[in-house]
């Protein structure tokens, strides 16, 4: 009888982290529906909360942050790595896992750590154009390495023998119709008749730079019916954000969209986007962070965009991966700085008055190997285990 493939992935912290990872344990699934997955993170992000949902289980270890700002705390890095890797060692056994993935960001370097003392084959995966703290250290752990976007190599110990598959994005995006699905995301989003949709999404949690400057912009283009304004605030902005919105003419409380409203709302302003598919679907440009989930996001879905890096971003990683886009004529660069209502509104409305324009934007992203990179990670795990694959091949 065939042992079950059992696979443990390191993902934790934000969304840019975790959702590729559930991306490959979906891949996983779909390769091998027997497959034993499960995830190594931390109690302070959003794996406690993402993972359970997505169907998996999720392992605890004590691990702190990659981050200088910690002062002297950082010195207790290498203690915190070394008990976190003992844990996630006794994950594994406990697991009997064949193979561990480290998805990059803090909560996964106990996992490639733990695979060392357990003397398992592991792999990381670098999602950014400039790895972070944690994958570069990892790096130097295992030979087996993954990257999104190929100038990630020059910034990894070894970097020379990574092999690039791209992004794992969500097969419901990897294989997304925006025009077929549009209709229904009107609908799902209450969008006007001949609304022309500007979505602002500033990530896991929201950006407040980039909601301060949809409220402006929204009071500055109340009353207008050819244009709507769909603003993910994060669960913490959300009432302050709609109480701006009312305040500006802008929105009408729960339900800006509502039939019974008294004006016709150019915004909403809504926690969380539990569908990114039709998100992607219903907008007609996007202004957001540039984590590397969204590029890949963007460049397989075709959306044009505005990007606005997060300025405090480890390496200024977040610039580096707008420049894929941008460099393409996919999307505009702006500093977050500089991200204001006044100057949105002086490059998004004269984007929203040239269809043409958008659509010359949407060709320009290369999807490159994001729509199938879940599925090229899932094959290089399944040959570390041993086990059969569908032997599709990587481009260096």
């Amino acid at each position: 009888m065939r042992t079950p493939l059992s696979v443990v992935i390191g993902a934790g912290g934000t969304g840019g982290h975790i959702y590729p990872g559930l991306a490959l344990a979906e891949a996983l699934r779909r390769a091998d529906p027997d497959a034993v997955i499960s995830f190594i993170g931390t109690e302070r992000g959003l794996e406690t909360t993402l993972i359970p949902a997505a169907g998996y289980r999720l392992h605890t270890v004590d691990m702190i942050p990659f981050d200088p700002a910690l002062g002297a705390k950082r010195f207790l890095l290498p203690a915190a790595l070394l008990r976190s890797g003992a844990q996630a060692r006794s994950v594994l056994r406990t697991q009997k896992a064949q193979v561990v993935v480290g998805m990059g960001g803090y909560p996964s370097a106990p996992a490639i750590v733990g695979a060392k003392m357990a003397g398992l084959p592991s792999v990381i995966h670098e999602s950014n154009a400039v790895p972070g703290r944690a994958n570069q250290f990892a790096a130097r752990l295992t030979e087996h390495l993954t990257v999104a976007f190929d100038g990630s190599r020059a910034h990894l110990s070894g970097g020379e023998r990574a092999r690039t598959v791209g992004m794992p994005i969500a097969a419901s995006l990897a294989a997304l119709d925006r025009p077929a699905l549009r209709e229904e995301a009107r609908r799902a989003f209450g969008i006007p008749e001949g609304a022309r949709v500007v979505l602002f999404n500033g990530g896991s949690l929201g950006a407040a730079r980039l909601t301060a400057a949809a409220v402006g912009l929204a009071a500055r283009w109340r009353g207008r019916g050819d244009v709507h304004l769909l603003i993910k605030t994060g669960p913490a902005a959300l009432a302050e954000t709609r109480q701006k919105l009312i305040q500006a003419g802008a929105g009408t409380a729960e339900h800006p969209h509502g039939p019974d409203a008294d004006v016709r709302p150019v915004a909403q302003a809504v926690p969380y986007l539990d569908r990114m598919d039709l998100a992607y679907a219903v907008a007609d440009l996007v202004v957001c962070r540039a984590g590397s989930a969204t590029i890949a996001e963007l460049a397989t879905t075709g959306v044009p965009a505005v990007l606005v890096p997060y300025p405090h971003a480890p390496g200024d990683h977040q610039t580096h991966n707008a420049r894929v886009l941008s460099d393409a004529g996919a999307a505009y660069l702006v500093p977050d700085a500089e991200t204001t209502a006044d100057r949105l509104a002086d490059i998004v409305g004269p984007l929203l008055a040239d269809p043409a324009r958008l659509a010359v934007m949407g060709r320009a992203a290369d999807p490159g190997h994001h729509a199938r990179a879940a599925d090229l990670l899932a094959d290089t795990v399944i040959r570390l285990a041993g086990q059969p694959t569908t032997a599709r091949e990587f481009t260096s």
